[in-house]
């Protein structure tokens, strides 16, 4: 962990927000670098979301350097954002969705669902995106699955730049695509020589990554590669940059809840993630996904699991 300013911010009796790079850890998706944000040793979420995988930029020619066989989800919402490229969805619903620049897929595994995820045969050559969970509140985590495929998503023109607004409401613009708590996700793309500004809920929590470009927050130049909490009790954001910047912006309150994660589900029980194995082997549950995707991913022995977050 690399502490930039300040020290991390407690949700109970802090004053002040917090501003802290977590370095990436590296991962491997067949033939695709992953820089996974989230969840890392010392956070393990940033309100509701729980996951986010950094993939690309990437060039290729016939390859398919992303290709996701038939696997389960429980107790999470999948987003896909794609800053080049496409991917496409399939799932046990019948669901069938390209997911392009501009545009967002979101599936709520609720009780259970198994879907693919691959670069389709007809392509730009390009793969470049993000790929993050959202973990469901105990109210709505074994609801009924289901999948939200949005074409474009709202876009709001500010002073400093231009946010695409995937997840949640800012500035009177509303993603269309429905979640479960009161999230923000936003991809923000910074002009060059300007400073963009932002009003920010100072109840909930806050994170940045930087997608390209240079940028500078409270003095300090910011990374690709680093997950950056800015805690809560923060009322506004304020980015610069000099030659011009993409910065993807999470956010939301404060989790409640303390989760169990394992393998792709999300749970509250070492027994419901047991469960869930035992369906997805003995072919129970998840449904199946129609066409030829290849071989169902195997699940991995259940012997750990990451640590759960702290309740907030």
């Amino acid at each position: 962990m690399e502490s930039v300013n300040g020290k991390e911010c407690s949700p109970v009796g802090a004053k002040q927000p917090a501003f802290i790079a977590y370095p990436n850890r590296s991962a491997r998706l067949g033939v695709l670098d992953i820089s996974r944000a989230l969840p890392i040793r010392d956070r393990r979420m940033v309100g509701p979301w729980c996951f986010l995988d950094r993939f690309g930029p990437l060039s290729f020619t016939s390859n398919k350097p992303m290709r996701v066989p038939p696997h389960p989800h429980i107790g999470l919402q999948t987003v896909s954002w794609l800053l080049e490229g496409e991917v496409l969805h399939n799932d046990s619903l019948g669901s069938e969705a390209m997911v392009r620049p501009g545009g967002v897929n979101v599936m709520t595994a609720g009780n259970g669902i198994s879907h693919t995820e691959e670069t389709p045969g007809v392509n730009r050559g390009r793969l470049n995106g993000v790929q993050l969970w959202v973990a469901l509140p105990d109210s709505a985590r074994n609801t009924a699955p289901s999948f939200t495929n949005v074409a474009q998503v709202p876009t709001v023109d500010t002073r400093g730049g231009i946010i695409q607004v995937f997840a949640g409401t800012i500035n009177g613009a509303t993603s269309p695509a429905h979640y479960y708590s009161e999230i923000v996700g936003l991809d923000v793309q910074i002009h060059p020589e300007s400073e963009f500004e932002m009003d920010l809920d100072s109840g909930n929590e806050h994170a940045l990554l930087v997608l390209s470009g240079d940028c500078n927050f409270e003095k300090t130049e910011l990374e690709e590669r680093r997950l950056y909490y800015l805690g809560i009790y923060r009322s506004s954001v304020s980015i610069t940059s000099r030659a011009g910047s993409r910065v993807l912006f999470i956010g939301g309150p404060p989790f409640p809840e303390t989760i169990l994660m394992w393998w792709n589900f999300v749970a509250r029980t070492p027994e419901e993630l047991s469960q869930a194995r035992a369906d997805w082997v003995a072919q129970r549950r998840f449904g199946q996904v129609a066409g030829e995707h290849g071989a169902r991913l195997a699940a991995p022995d259940l012997m750990r699991f990451a640590r759960p977050n702290p309740a907030s």
